[in-house]
């Protein structure tokens, strides 16, 4: 790895970054740590964190771990940036994967399933059941199980059949008492029924257990020996090549066929206690190395907890209900009625923090009534995910049919919802839009939002660009900001953009936006430069950046050059961080934390002192490769100073030390829920729900 040089020369050191596959467990070990966590987090929640730690380590061996294999398989041993080699690199991931996941049963085990059991919700087995509901569970096999099965045996007519990624599987060993012959056979458990079946009473039994104890009607005539479940992670990602003579949307198509029909495992899971010879099998049949099989407890696929935790119906082990209240801006006083979101933004510009602020009627219903007016000639929008009945596509489609101009940028390649997007692309081009599906090379990630409006002065532009997708289903789960503008600077920019994702056109130039792949890192460096002026000028100084992830190599130089030049840095990384804080001679002026909760820390929000006169922006990129160089990303420079204050209170009160959060020392995470009195430290989200009613008066 080559050393990057200071200003003055000195050169940075070797091994300055933390690996970005490792740092990502550690993230996923924060989320376990949600899970432990008995004294902050109602138990449901504590089940609901179990299911996405497992939920995430599965996206986590499909792309990453995948992509680390095929980089092995391919004979390249070059070391990543943290120094280390591709191969040792794999055998560290499964290592520290098996604690977690050692970790993470034992959790569920001793601690969350008793906590369970003691509130009246159990998962159960087969031997928890009456003979009453032995008789019930195999009618119930009988008529709504066994009809979809398909039981496959192995033998010389037989193949091994194809296990589909992620599946539970039942893994069955089986005698023909004729001849005493041993064969291998393979169930999979239906995904088109309930993981668990709801027995009442709060009892909850995982399918597997009725199928599995049913298996004598499934392979009649034959001796069933033993049984166990299985489930397989194979590498799904996305492999697409793009040129002028294929249409993308049809390449990707084919993709997605190829993605169904097979690609090579990278992790199995096998339930403890598994026979030998049934182990041997899978092994075998699925090459997979030893290191990568993984001996859990049952039930497998942790997931599952996310139906337990729905349908228990237990509000007192939730977090309290919230409501997101409708920005006071955007509401009518006298009527507490929604506002003409247009005369509002005649008025001021509007910055929001989803969910604390209503998503629906405030960047919904800008869309929404921006499809219903007939005051409005064209509307240009940005869809990278949305969700299944999407009110903002409806509107769209409803503004096209009505005879306006109206242009969406789908991102058909945003992973695992690429078919999702198709069809969504399908229904808005049967619909008259203007569907473009951005720039060959490039994931167009920008959350961006275009009206154009004929009023009596003439022809006014109107924007929204946010930090998170516009989707209402996960506006009122993750945390996002954004701002409803009509400033004719930025509505000016943001048209720009436009014209460069449906023309082609090469358009650098902007004026209150920074755009990738040409100019956000570019801006953002040429930001931190100026920090380090101004250090060494002795006028006011300082950086906080709050992203999902940084890893880019040129960012996270330069903040450490800022670092050595006396400039405080704050970073508030949700997930990946590369940046090693606290190392002497490099990053003594870096802190990092790290907030997770209720809701998911989503928005990406960059804030420079600039000697006095802060720069303040949102947008839509994390500090990575991809989004600097393979997206077009935008961020925008808020243009009041009251947009500014509150920003900054944000992260005031994120590195506050009377904040829960998780503190960075190099490598090593620090969870902080309690002061040394053991007083709870304050939950920065329950804060900003709590805060509302005080920040609306001062709104207003």
């Amino acid at each position: 790895m080559s050393s990057a040089t200071t200003d003055e020369g000195a050169p940075l050191p070797e091994g300055r970054y933390h690996d970005r596959e490792l740092s990502w467990l550690a993230f996923n070990n924060r989320v376990l740590d949600l899970a432990r966590d008995a004294g902050r987090v109602p138990l449901l929640e504590r089940a609901r964190f179990l299911a996405i730690f497992s939920s995430n380590l599965d996206e986590y061996f499909m792309v990453r771990v995948a992509g680390l294999k095929r980089r092995i398989a391919a004979g390249l041993a070059m070391p990543g940036t943290s120094g280390i080699l591709p191969r040792d690199l794999h055998e560290v991931i499964l290592a520290r994967v098996r604690e977690l996941t050692d970790l993470q049963a034992d959790v569920l085990t001793e601690d969350v399933r008793p906590s369970l059991a003691a509130e009246g919700i159990r998962i159960i087995g087969w031997t928890d059941l009456t003979d009453a509901e032995h008789e019930d569970m195999a009618r119930l096999f009988e008529e709504r199980i066994y009809p979809i099965l398909t039981p496959l045996a192995v033998d010389p007519a037989h193949p091994f059949p194809y296990i589909s990624g992620l599946s539970v599987n039942i893994a069955v060993l089986i005698r023909n008492p004729a001849n005493g012959h041993r064969q291998f056979a393979r169930i999979k458990v239906p995904t088109n029924v309930p993981r668990f079946t709801e027995l009442g009473d709060g009892r909850f039994l995982p399918i597997e257990e009725i199928i599995g104890h049913q298996l004598d009607t499934l392979f009649s005539g034959m001796d069933v020996l033993g049984w166990t479940t299985f489930r397989v992670t194979r590498n799904q990602d996305l492999e697409v090549e793009e040129d002028d003579a294929e249409n993308l949307l049809v390449a990707l198509e084919k993709e997605l066929l190829r993605r169904k029909l097979g690609r090579p495992p990278v992790r199995l899971e096998v339930e403890r206690g598994i026979p030998d010879e049934l182990l041997d099998v899978l092994v075998s049949e699925l090459d997979i190395a030893a290191s990568e099989v993984f001996h859990l407890p049952a039930p497998l696929d942790l997931t599952g907890l996310f139906q337990v935790a729905g349908a228990a119906d237990r509000e007192d082990l939730e977090y309290p209900a919230f409501l997101p209240k409708t920005h006071p801006d955007l509401a009518e006083v006298e009527t507490a009625q929604p506002a003409d979101l247009f005369k509002a933004l005649h008025e001021r510009d509007v910055l929001l923090q989803h969910p604390y602020d209503s998503f629906a009627t405030s960047v919904q219903r800008f869309i929404e009534q921006a499809a219903a007016d007939p005051a409005v000639l064209a509307i240009k929008q940005t869809l990278y995910r949305t969700s299944g009945d999407s009110p903002i596509v409806d509107a769209l489609a409803e503004a096209a049919a009505s005879g306006k101009q109206v242009l969406v940028v789908v991102e058909i390649m945003a992973r695992f919802d690429e078919q999702a997007n198709i069809r969504w692309a399908r229904k808005l081009e049967r619909a008259g839009c203007h569907v473009v599906y951005g720039m060959l090379g490039l994931k167009t990630h920008a959350k961006l939002c275009l009206v154009v409006r004929d009023e009596p002065d003439g022809l006014k532009r109107y924007a929204h660009i946010g930090t998170g997708n516009y989707n209402p289903k996960t506006a009122r789960q993750y945390e996002d900001m954004g701002l409803l503008t009509s400033n004719p600077i930025i509505t000016e920019d943001v048209g720009r953009v436009f014209n460069t994702l449906s023309g082609m056109t090469l358009n650098k130039a902007y004026r209150r936006l920074l755009v990738a792949p040409h100019g956000v890192r570019k801006g953002l460096l040429g930001q931190i430069e100026g920090e380090i002026e101004h250090a060494r000028a002795g006028r006011p100084t300082g950086i906080r950046i709050k992203v999902n992830s940084i890893v880019d190599e040129a960012i996270v130089d330069g903040l450490y050059r800022a670092s050595q030049a006396g400039v405080p840095v704050d970073l508030l990384v949700r997930g990946i961080c590369t940046v090693r804080p606290g190392v002497p001679g490099l990053s003594e002026n870096i802190r990092v934390r790290s907030i997770l909760g209720r809701f998911l820390e989503h928005s990406r929000l960059f804030w420079f002192a600039g000697g006095g006169t802060p720069h303040v922006g949102l947008g839509s990129a994390d500090m990575m490769h991809r989004n600097l160089d393979r997206r077009v990303e935008v961020l925008v420079q808020l243009p009041h100073e009251r947009h500014e204050r509150r920003v900054r209170e944000l992260f005031d009160l994120a590195f506050d030390e009377g904040t829960a959060s998780w503190w960075l020392d190099d490598t090593r995470w620090t969870m902080r829920t309690a002061a040394e009195d053991g007083t709870p430290l304050r939950d920065l989200q329950e804060h900003f729900i709590n805060s509302l009613g005080a920040r609306r008066a001062e709104v207003r």
